[in-house]
Formats: C-alpha cells, structure tokens, sequence
C-alpha cells in the first residue's frame, strides 16, 4: 500500500474515533446529570432535616419546613395527677404573660403547662393575673398548632378545677372555644374539648354555668348548639330538685322545647333527657302539694270538683300546655309519654 494511502486510511480511522467518542460523550452526559439531580435533591432533603424543632416534654419533634409546617410535632401531654410542682413559682409567674404571647409555639406549649402546674400548686398566687392569663389560653386554643390547642385545652380543665366561680367573667371565651373544638374532626383535640367540658360542668355552680350557656343554644353553628345543649342539660342534673324549682321548671322547659326540633340529634337527644327530669322533678313537687282527700263524705261531695280540677292543675299536660306554643307542647308530651311507655313497659 502506497504513503499516500496509509495517510488517508489513518485519517478515516482518526474521524470515526473522534465521532465514536464524541457520541459516546453525548450519550453519557444525561446520566451524568441525572446524577447531579439525585444528589441535589438529597442535599435538599438533608437540608430539610436539618430545621428540627427542639424537643418538647422529653419528646423528639419531627422536622418542619422554614416557610410552612410539614406535619405536627409529637408533643407529650401530661395528665393533671402527674405534673409536678414549678421549681420557683414568683420567677415563673413574671414570665408566665411573656411565655404565653410568645411566637415560639414550644414555649407557648411549656408555659401552658407551667399555668397548669400554678393553679394546682399555687392557685393564690395566680389570682392577680389570671384574667390576663385565661384570655391568653382563649388565644392558643385558636392556635392552627395541633399541639398549642390541645395543651390549651388541658390548661382550660385545670382552671375550671382550681378556680370554679372565680372564673365567670372571662369564662366566654372559652366556652365557645371548647365548644367549638369538641365538634371538630381531630379526634385528640375533640376528647380533650369533652374532657375540659365536663370539667367544666363539674366544677362551676351550674345556677352560674346555666346563663352562660344559653345564649350558646342559639348559636349558628349546630355542632356549638349541640355540644351546649348537652353542657346544659348536665347542669341541669346537677341542680337536683331543689335547684330546678328554684331555677324555674318553666324556664328550663322552653329550653328544653326549643331544642327538640334542632338539626342534630345529640342537641335532640339532650333535650328529651332534660325533658324527663323536669317531668319527673314537676310531677314528684305536684304530688306532694295535692291535697288529702277529705274524710267527710259531705265534705267530699262539696269539694269533689275542685279537688278534680286541682289534680289536673297540676298535671303534666296541663303545665305543658300553659307554658309552651300548641306546636311545642305536643311534641314535649309526645316524648315524654313515650319515655314513660317504654318504662312502663
């Protein structure tokens, strides 16, 4: 073979090469780059990691995103038998205002806490800032922080067992809050409303509790209407006898009558078992006032009548009919007299 060709051979090799490496290149530069993807994706996330919010009660807080919340923090909630007593009570009270406002929601959740602890082992202490401090658990119970809420809602029991009546003048907030958050779809928060409602109930006189709670049976919100209709008919309960006839059986009966014919059937249901309580508290108080049949038969034969007409005075129907709207009346008798039927049965 000639120079001359050997040169030209040379050449075409050297092109294909040059072309082979060069396809070889292309083809290699997206994995290159899917590469530098993965890697960049797992520094974000490494990142990402890295923002964990400090630990709360003892317990490892998952990660959360600088410009949103990725999911809520694993918070410990501790029970009221077993929170132990504030190391300084006067250093933790000239912070407890502060603690409570703060944009930190960890230390909003450890100062919540803190109130706790103050009304069960310094409840005396705490009486010269505790309307400042009940308006600013009426705030975190409004917190989007599942954590803050739920805290509040504890602080809330707590105070209702520590101060009873000493609380009604800035009991509203509150109660509408709990009220509103024991109708909610997050099952931990609703149990915790439940709890701080009976707590509630227990603890505050309910010839207090009862005016706070009907305007809340007029609410617009039927969940609110409900979980109140069944705050007040436990109040009601907890009058006993005396206390309904001196709280007025025909007030509480328009109540009850009122709340028959609610949307839900929780607020229905409250009112029927007030309804029989009052009937069985009017009816007992009726009897007791009847009067003895005379022993003289002349006596009895003058007076018949009006012993007849006493009798039904005094019932059930006629007391129902004399205090409610027609429509109302019937469907209170109808529901106590199928009450009765199915006892009587």
């Amino acid at each position: 073979m000639s120079e001359k060709a050997l040169r030209d051979l040379n050449t075409i090799l050297g092109t294909e090469r040059k072309n082979e490496d060069s396809s070889k290149a292309c083809l290699s530069k997206p994995s290159v780059d899917n590469a530098d993807e993965n890697i960049e994706e797992w520094q974000k996330k490494k990142n990402s990691s890295s923002l964990v919010s400090p630990a709360v009660n003892g317990n490892q807080a998952v990660t959360a995103n600088s410009s949103a919340e990725v999911v809520n923090a694993e918070v410990e909630y501790i029970e009221s038998e077993n929170l132990n007593d504030v190391d300084d009570a006067d250093t933790c009270l000239k912070t407890l205002l502060a603690g409570l406002d703060s944009k930190d929601w960890v230390l909003v959740c450890d100062t919540l806490n803190n109130v706790r602890r103050l009304s069960i082992f310094h409840k005396e202490a705490m009486l010269d800032v505790l309307g400042d401090v009940i308006t600013s658990i009426a705030k975190s119970l409004k917190s989007p922080r599942s954590a803050v809420c739920k805290t509040a809602i504890m602080t809330s029991a707590d105070i209702f067992s520590a101060y009873n009546d000493r609380i009604l003048d800035s009991l509203d907030p509150l109660l509408v809050q709990l009220l509103l958050k024991a109708s909610q779809d997050k099952r931990f928060v609703c149990e915790a409303a439940e709890k701080a409602l009976i707590a509630m109930t227990t603890w505050i006189s309910p010839i207090s509790l009862l005016p706070k709670l009907q305007p809340c049976l007029k609410n617009k919100n039927p969940r609110i209407r409900a979980k109140a209709s069944m705050c007040f008919s436990r109040s009601v309960s907890r009058l006993g006898e005396e206390g309904i006839k001196t709280y007025g059986i025909d007030k509480l009966i328009q109540v009850a009558a009122s709340q028959l014919s609610d949307q839900l059937p929780e607020s229905r249901e409250a009112a029927r078992t007030l309804l029989l309580e009052l009937q069985n508290v009017y009816e007992k108080s009726s009897h007791d006032l009847m009067p003895a049949t005379p022993v003289n038969s002349d006596h009895n034969n003058v007076n018949g009548d009006s012993v007849n007409e006493d009798s039904e005075v005094r019932s059930w129907e006629s007391f129902c009919q004399s205090k409610l709207s027609p429509l109302s009346a019937q469907a209170v008798l109808r529901v106590t007299s199928i009450a009765r039927e199915g006892l009587v049965s």
